[in-house]
């Protein structure tokens, strides 16, 4: 699958691109990623994360980590989400992983239509973002195979929820294991869970 990301929105400008995964799920954190990419970056495979495989996802992690010009991962937890509801925590783990970048960005590309202004930083949100341009595509990855991994660990904690298969999305059997064992501290309360 070869696909044609644009390098870049403004080629004079550092750009971050920057996605969430777990919007859906419920329970878990919701993970995103800020990724800085040189302007000559290419991979055949990178593309939304939503769109690869799980093998291309892990292919692709260490790939990005390495030729990134600056990359960092961070979270919302279950219970901010429950707070401050799920929109704002994912600006929130965005806005994070902006925090934890070792190059200051000059303009951040924003998968999707919402973001709130950081440090005074320019943004452009960019509906269906990751499978447009190739630092938000890094970032989509990066946020997935971050999360995955987080509930796989968490899986181990509570298997009767298979979460190392289904990441707390809303799947037949993680419903059914809420309605069967109630809910855990990672749940979405604020949520329909089942």
């Amino acid at each position: 699958m070869v696909t044609s990301l644009l390098q870049y929105l403004d080629k004079t400008k550092v750009e971050a691109g920057c996605d969430e995964a777990g919007r859906g799920c419920l329970a878990g954190p919701v993970f995103a990623a800020a990724v800085i990419l040189p302007n000559d970056f290419y991979h055949p495979l990178l593309n939304d994360s939503k769109k690869l495989s799980e093998k291309s996802r892990d292919l692709l992690r260490p790939i990005i980590e390495k030729e990134a010009v600056a990359f960092a991962v961070a979270s919302a937890s279950a219970k901010e989400i429950d707070c401050i509801n799920i929109l704002n925590a994912s600006i929130l783990s965005m806005q994070r992983a902006l925090d934890k970048l070792k190059v200051a960005p000059e303009h951040i590309l924003v998968d999707g239509n919402r973001f709130l202004t950081y440090n005074n930083t320019p943004h452009t949100c960019i509906i269906g973002g990751d499978g447009k341009y190739a630092s938000i595509a890094a970032a989509s990855v990066l946020a997935k195979c971050y999360r995955d991994e987080y509930m796989r660990a968490l899986a181990k904690e509570f298997p009767q929820y298979g979460w190392e298969k289904n990441m707390a999305y809303p799947t037949k059997k993680h419903k059914e294991a809420i309605l069967q064992f109630g809910t855990t501290k990672h749940h979405r309360l604020s949520y329909k869970l089942f």
